[in-house]
């Protein structure tokens, strides 16, 4: 508890130090210094510190954008279609995929056809078929 105390205060601090006036200056070589404290010995000027960003609401309070253009309407129409059907392709793979993982998992004795024939499929055919349905899920389906 203590050690947290210790650290905010440091963080705390060390913001506050960050944000105080920093002075620049030529010296006589040419060389361009920045600091926190002003030269005794010649002019400086000081730089222009970036204020914070201002903090925007949170999206959820932000009032839905209306538009009156009848094109983006439209757009906006199509896009939310295609998300749809798209959504609907997802959900009837992810339903075949897993159909086929419980055939695989749950019958040992599997025919296939493969290369225009039916025969049954090795035990590490099923097993790598079974990895196989189960990377489409993780990847695929929620």
């Amino acid at each position: 508890m203590r050690r947290m105390i210790l650290t905010s205060l440091l963080l705390t601090l060390g913001a506050t130090a960050m944000a105080g006036q920093v002075y620049t200056w030529v010296d006589k070589q040419g060389v361009t210094h920045f600091s926190e404290q002003p030269p005794s010995d010649q002019a400086s000027s000081t730089l222009n510190t970036v204020a914070p960003a201002p903090r925007l609401p949170a999206a959820e309070k932000l009032p839905p954008v209306q538009s009156n253009d009848p094109d983006q309407e439209t757009i906006e129409r199509k896009v939310k279609r295609d998300i749809a059907i798209q959504e609907a392709k997802r959900q009837e793979y992810c339903e075949t995929v897993r159909t086929h993982l419980a055939q695989l998992e749950n019958n040992p004795r599997l025919r296939a056809q493969i290369n225009g024939e039916m025969r049954r499929l090795t035990e590490e055919e099923r097993q790598t078929r079974i990895a196989d349905a189960k990377r489409a899920i993780e990847g695929s389906c929620r």
